[in-house]
């Protein structure tokens, strides 16, 4: 940026709180201010662009533009020879350039990236931010894009990983959100090449999807963007966190639920979205069900049972079936998610077509563990489909993940709440068996119901799915998480779903981000306060919040208080004295705090103990 006669340049240092902090917020591709372009001979031709500051409140521009936003040149540099573009796009003067005539503060930024959590679109703190500055902002579609643009160009982690389970939580909770889509009809994909295999990129999917949202800075009003990605079957990646997954490849086989290569007599186990439409149709009321008959041609005459008979019939038909399904979910299939117990999204995958149990056997095969208790709500027909894919390496076993033999013994105390299974592992890590997950050390995988859909299944064995037949889970674990994942999220359904397929994906990857790090970010909070400040927290290898060994230099000079000794101890203290005082190799009381011989000796001197 430099002046021209009439107008001013940003180059000033802006106000401390303006300016980004760099373990906060980081520019996703490394710009430096370039003078010339590595062609010999090149010379930079340097041009003007008339630009505005736009900013949540006049008190957070920066000091140069302290009194109003306009009158702002905005300088570049083009090659001559090669016709290159060089462009301002640092952040050090608290200013974001998105096509350099829009200018966001990094401050607008923030306040943006923050008000949607509060359901809040772009599109309304516009209106009132050109209501109430007297300011024309930008048309909605460039302010939104303005603010992707933004996002797009931030080095988010996007780790997708509770602090308190690490990256391979033995315990998940999955579900679909179908109300969050994109408008998309199903017949506009076409059907996968047929060396397609299943395997996708996911880093070069995303890291393409940025680009897209980069570009658009870069392009005249109404040029085509080239990095613009359209729903396929072959190139369309779910968002699994780095450490999480097995690879950048990941698995997505959704245009096999249009052509079934498994044998007939399974497919009824585990494909029922017919079935799993009409209990959506269910919950419609009766004039809607009308009004959906008919759209569909169908009699809407009759009560509601007689509506739906009808309509089951009719789903015979693929074409009636698709509109239905668009009627019932929108356009796309919603999307899919898996949850630890804490609520911390660890993968989300935006589906094309309906809900099956083929997604989630997608995901879960793309994991670098797989998990050793996965909570579904079509528990059977997961556990079946994934046995089916992989017969020679059955991922869900004992029992074909129920929780004992289905013997008429069994199911009749399991039904009669008089089974008990005891999984101790999830307590504490036992014996690390061949294939054992890292946290559990068990090989073991189970599909479980949680309380809320275990009687939705006419399957007699499916009582051995019950969340409640385990100690260690029963009243423990919050199966929830995932409906109030997305009763938040269904009140962002009022944009979302009005935007394109690209960004609608690219929008509620970024909103789980920070989901993820305003949770993550508490729950560290709350633990630190429990332990107090003198405890330096950490991640250990596998992702989880463990204590630092390495006492910080305040406590260094800290001498044990002898005026407390004479104190009876409590019968948890006596308990750990004994097992650090035993013969034998120094014990491990509970991990990860360690306390041993050496320990108890170093608090105090010799013979004093």
């Amino acid at each position: 940026m430099g002046e021209s006669p009439g107008s001013r340049h940003i180059s000033v240092q802006p106000k401390g709180s303006l300016v980004p902090q760099p373990q906060r917020l980081m520019l996703r591709h490394k710009l430096h201010s370039l003078l010339y372009c590595a062609t010999p001979g090149s010379l930079p031709q340097c041009y003007a662009t008339d630009s505005t500051l736009y900013s949540a409140t006049s008190g957070s521009l920066p000091q140069c533009c302290a009194t109003d936003a306009t009158g702002i040149s905005t300088f570049s540099k083009r090659c001559n020879s090669c016709g290159l573009v060089y462009r301002y796009q640092d952040w050090i003067h608290g200013v974001h350039n998105y096509n350099d005539r829009v200018l966001l503060s990094i401050h607008l930024c923030l306040f943006l990236q923050f008000l949607l959590q509060g359901h809040v679109a772009v599109g309304r703190l516009r209106t009132i931010l050109q209501r109430t500055t007297k300011v024309k902002y930008p048309r909605e579609q460039d302010f939104l894009h303005a603010y992707l643009h933004f996002e797009a160009m931030t080095q988010h982690e996007y780790s997708y990983s509770c602090v308190k389970c690490g990256h391979h939580p033995p315990i998940v909770i999955m579900d679909l959100h179908k109300k969050g889509v994109f408008n998309m009809p199903v017949s506009d994909i076409s059907a996968a090449p047929e060396n397609f295999d299943g395997e996708v990129n996911s880093e070069e999917f995303w890291d393409t999807m940025s680009m897209e949202m980069v570009a658009s800075g870069l392009l005249k009003r109404g040029e085509t963007n080239p990095y613009r990605v359209k729903p396929s079957y072959e190139y369309w990646a779910p968002w699994i966190g780095r450490e999480t997954r097995k690879a950048p490849t990941v698995v997505n086989t959704e245009w096999q639920k249009v052509q079934s290569t498994l044998p007939p007599d399974s497919t009824t186990d585990m494909d029922i979205t017919e079935e799993r439409l009409c209990d959506e149709v269910m919950k419609l009321k009766v004039a809607d069900v009308r009004r959906l008959c008919k759209a569909c041609g169908v009699g809407h005459q009759g009560s509601k049972t007689d509506l739906i008979i009808r309509l089951k019939g009719e789903m015979q038909n693929r074409a009636a079936y698709d509109k239905i399904f668009q009627k019932v979910w929108g356009a796309s299939g919603g999307w899919a998610a898996i949850l630890c117990p804490c609520g911390i999204v660890y993968s989300v995958k935006f589906l094309v077509r309906a809900e099956s149990p083929r997604d989630f056997a997608d995901l879960l095969f793309s994991w670098k563990h797989i998990p050793n208790i996965c909570i579904y709500d079509f528990a059977r027909g997961l556990a079946t489909h994934a046995n089916l894919r992989r017969p020679g390496a059955i991922p869900f076993t004992p029992f074909e993940g129920r929780l004992a033999e289905s013997t008429d013994d069994n199911i009749k105390a399991a039904r009669a709440g008089e089974l008990s299974v005891d999984l101790p592992w999830l307590r504490e890590k036992g014996t690390t068996e061949a294939g054992g997950h890292p946290v559990t050390g068990s090989s073991q995988h189970y599909v479980l119901y949680d309380r809320f859909h275990e009687a939705n299944s006419r399957d007699p064995r499916d009582a051995l799915r019950r969340l409640q037949l385990v100690p260690e889970l029963a009243g423990q674990v919050n199966t929830q998480v995932a409906e109030q994942l997305f009763g938040d999220m269904r009140r962002n359904n009022y944009y979302l779903n009005m935007m394109s397929p690209s960004t609608h994906i690219f929008m509620v990857r970024s909103l789980i981000q920070v989901h993820n790090d305003l949770k993550n970010q508490a729950m560290r909070h709350r633990i630190a306060q429990a332990l107090g400040p003198q405890q330096n927290l950490g991640l250990d290898g596998l992702g989880r919040l463990i204590i630092e060994k390495e006492m910080p230099a305040a406590l260094a000079s800290v001498r044990p208080n002898k005026t407390t000794w004479g104190r009876p101890l409590s019968l948890a203290q006596r308990e750990q004295l004994a097992n650090a005082l035993r013969d034998g190799p120094d014990p491990v009381v509970e991990q990860p705090y360690q306390v041993s011989l050496e320990d108890f000796r170093s608090l105090a001197g010799q013979g004093e103990l």
